[in-house]
């Protein structure tokens, strides 16, 4: 079985091989750790990363436009991005449209050219995906992160977007309809390059429930998901959905949307929680955790944490699939023994 199928079979409940797992290193690792360790670590986890070439060190990795320290970056909606951290994305610190009084002269950027935070090269995009098509890997595309809500948030600043909503203000639904549109755009993009899931990443909790209201949701974002799914899942694409935080309360609304996979932190939500809400229905892609075990705990302790999600949430039918994002701060022998956890239960 390819690692495409086993991927496939994962989300459809059709008896995969194996859980897939992903493990992904934030740039900014490479300043953060000591590289031939890390390196080393790499390469002992042959089963997370199948294809790694070890660079040249010392590495410098290229960090992405809204994560460069001290080089504060306006992306394509005029939003001023800004990091203390090489690789880090930063945060919006100017919202070009704080005051309504812009909206007039306010004008959305063209998805031919940009992805909503920098130029945009199609060609060579399409080429990479045809590259990895060519060798039967499972090929993913969709928006950038933060592409509604956060967009949103973005444009006119966090409690300005949540009194607009709640003052029904009239102007907010021509913005959606602006963002909306731009998020079309790039949708069609990689239906039209035949990818296998369209992904739909913006994160909606806080460490303590939804950054907004069922309610505000359901009026104002889910008709702009339910618009931007629909031309891939007629296509017959996967949608995957990734949400950070405390997403309880929106859970539901979100996979009525028309969603297949769901990436949600794990114990943020609470395993039993998840288990209780989705196993056999739903395909979950668990983040584990990276504020209080992995980075507080023993080796032993992820370990354990590993095992009890697998146990709790895998199925021999599927439905499961696991992510873990390192960033700086997590001890390297945390690091090790979740590599090998991952390895080992997968």
């Amino acid at each position: 079985m390819t690692e495409r199928e086993n991927i496939r079979k994962a989300i459809c409940f059709d008896h995969p091989d194996h859980i897939p797992m992903t493990f992904s290193i934030n740039a900014a690792c490479w300043k953060a750790y000591p590289q031939e360790a890390l390196c080393e670590l790499i390469e002992r986890h042959p089963l997370l990363f199948p294809n790694f070439k070890r660079p040249e060190l010392p590495f410098t990795p290229t960090y992405s436009l809204v994560a460069r320290k001290d080089e504060p970056f306006t992306d394509d909606f005029g939003c001023v991005w800004k990091t203390t951290t090489d690789g880090i994305t930063g945060t919006v610190v100017e919202h070009p449209l704080d005051d309504w009084d812009k909206f007039e002269t306010y004008r959305a950027p063209d998805p031919e050219y940009c992805c909503g935070i920098g130029p945009v090269d199609w060609d060579a995009i399409q080429k990479g995906i045809r590259a990895r098509q060519a060798a039967g890997q499972f090929v993913t595309g969709g928006l950038r992160h933060g592409h509604t809500f956060l967009q949103l948030c973005d444009i006119r600043g966090y409690e300005n977007l949540l009194f607009d909503m709640e003052d029904e203000e009239p102007r907010l639904w021509k913005l959606i309809e602006l963002v909306e549109r731009f998020n079309a755009g790039i949708v069609q993009k990689y239906v039209d390059m035949d990818v296998d899931m369209v992904t739909y990443a913006e994160d909606l909790g806080m460490q303590v429930g939804p950054m907004l209201s069922p309610e505000q949701f359901k009026t104002y974002i889910q008709p702009s998901y339910r618009r931007l799914i629909r031309p891939a899942r007629e296509k017959g694409k996967l949608i995957h959905m990734h949400s950070d935080g405390d997403i309880r309360l929106l859970a539901d609304l979100i996979i009525d949307s028309g969603v297949d996979v769901l990436n949600l932190q794990d114990l943020v939500n609470g395993v039993d929680w998840i288990r209780e809400h989705f196993r056999g229905k739903t395909c979950i892609e668990l983040d584990i955790d990276r504020q209080s075990v992995t980075r507080f705990g023993t080796p032993q302790d992820v370990d354990t944490l590993i095992r009890e999600e697998v146990e709790k949430l895998g199925d021999p039918a599927g439905g499961l699939m696991m992510i873990y994002g390192l960033y700086p701060g997590i001890p390297l022998e945390n690091v090790s023994a979740l590599m090998d956890a991952m390895e080992r239960y997968q």
